[in-house]
């Protein structure tokens, strides 16, 4: 009873905290993870530190509760039977299809709970199943390591291909690769062992391929991905225009690609699509004035203008990985080993998952347009580092056993009723005006340094009116 009332008191002072906590015991339940060890490890084995251990170890770091892994470690060492160098022994050892199942993992325990909460219930494209795929590169990290201490070049621990549920808002897959220089289109192989019938997916030009495009097809699944100016095009009919969308004018023509048959003796394929050409208004970033996507969606599901608008969407991706750096602590400069890297961006999209099912019960209760435009993440993260630590010391961890059993639907309940305490004002988004142009420096272009307070006496000085 007593940490039952304590249980009451945290969800009353910070709901949000007591809701990513539920969450993680539904995601990321010790028993299933370490299950999932034993079914996907390769080569590593469990001895003296669980899988379990290690990624809560790691969710610390991630989460910013602590800066690295070694300080991470110090503050759970009396419950982790093992060195700080056995620690990151496991952790340059976490065997690719371990990372994969993790994040699939917990896709499939909380995509339920979203659901069942009817969050974000309006399809990207009705009667598909969405999905985005993107490469995210890793920075350069720390030259710790002996076969790096001499490199001039920043070392690259890798980089991974993710797979985006847009509906929603959740990460459903990951496919990492070690070698930073390995092409992005080395993988695709395993990204088509994850088409399904029906889906769609969208991504940019660096997957466009014959045999990826074909890959999906021949899998009864489609795409919206924007040609690569190296594709082959066997034949192309009449540009046809179909109007204007926000940004320019949209005109769509057939257009035939074949791929050479493997088999000798066997005819070659065709497959006939429809070229959706964007003529921008005004030149992108990069300088382009046009842009077209390929697309075997049928015209009466995907009409030229949505086919720009949904490839357009796409960039919502953009905006998850920026969420997750700024928010989570994904690229961690210390983690010289690929695998050990690689292992904390998993866990920092987990993290992103728990976070999605916290914000969906948030928009269930404000409404998803006021969450997304006016809610900061970066506010909430913070004050669920800050309060998890305290409330891990004053409750049992037994008083979150029921959560983790519960059904979707029964989870979703409980998530939208702990909404009803969240005070929207605690998060709000400070927005910044327009940014200004960066005025020429021209003034004491000899000094090495200049005193702050000196320039502002003399700017009071010079100005009469300044207070």
């Amino acid at each position: 009873m007593m940490f039952e009332a304590m249980l009451q008191r945290f969800t009353k002072k910070s709901p949000v905290t007591v809701m990513a906590r539920v969450a993680i015991e539904r995601a990321l339940g010790a028993e299933h993870l370490d299950g999932l060890f034993k079914k996907k490890a390769v080569s590593q084995y469990e001895k003296q530190i669980l899988f379990s251990a290690l990624v809560d170890l790691m969710s610390l770091v991630v989460c910013k509760v602590y800066s690295h892994v070694s300080a991470a470690y110090r503050a759970v060492s009396d419950t982790l039977p093992a060195s700080l160098q056995a620690v990151y022994d496991k952790l340059k050892g976490v065997e690719k299809p371990v990372l994969v199942g993790l994040v699939h993992h917990t896709y499939d325990q909380l995509a339920p709970v979203i659901t069942a909460m009817k969050a974000r219930t309006k399809s990207w494209l009705p009667g598909y199943h969405v999905r985005i795929l993107d490469g995210n590169h890793l920075p350069a990290t720390e030259r710790r390591l002996k076969a790096l201490r001499g490199s001039v070049a920043g070392p690259l621990p890798g980089h991974s291909l993710v797979i985006v549920d847009p509906q929603l808002g959740l990460v459903s897959d990951v496919i990492p690769c070690e070698d930073a220089h390995a092409q992005e289109r080395s993988l695709l192989g395993e990204v088509l062992d994850l088409v399904r019938k029906l889906d769609v997916w969208l991504g940019d030009r660096n997957f466009c391929t014959l045999g990826f495009l074909f890959g999906i097809a021949k899998r009864d699944a489609y795409f919206v991905i924007r040609q690569h100016a190296n594709l082959p095009i066997e034949s192309a009919g009449t540009v046809h225009d179909k109007g204007r969308c926000s940004t320019g004018r949209v005109t769509e023509q057939k257009v035939t690609i074949k791929l050479a048959s493997e088999v000798k003796g066997e005819p070659d394929q065709s497959l006939e699509l429809r070229r959706i050409t964007l003529h921008l208004d005004e030149p992108t970033r990069d300088g382009d004035i046009e842009m077209s996507v390929l697309t075997n969606v049928p015209a009466k599901d995907l009409p030229a203008i949505a086919g720009v608008e949904l490839y357009r969407k796409r960039w919502t991706i953009e905006t998850m990985f920026q969420k997750v750096e700024q928010v989570l602590n994904s690229e961690l400069s210390t983690l010289g080993y690929p695998k050990a890297a690689l292992f904390g961006f998993a866990v920092a999209l987990c993290a992103f998952n728990v976070y999605s099912v916290v914000q969906a019960a948030l928009e269930v209760r404000f409404g998803e347009d006021v969450v997304r435009e006016e809610v900061s993440g970066y506010s909430i993260a913070d004050e669920i580092r800050v309060v998890q630590g305290g409330m891990d010391v004053a409750l049992d961890d037994e008083i979150w056993d029921r959560y983790r059993i519960m059904s979707a639907s029964e989870l979703a309940r409980e998530l939208i009723a702990m909404s009803e305490h969240v005070n929207l004002a605690r998060y709000k988004k400070t927005k910044r005006g327009p940014k200004k142009p960066v005025p020429k420096r021209t003034k004491y272009v000899n000094d090495s340094h200049v005193s702050t307070a000196r320039l502002l006496t003399r700017a009071g000085a010079e100005d009469p009116t300044s207070s």
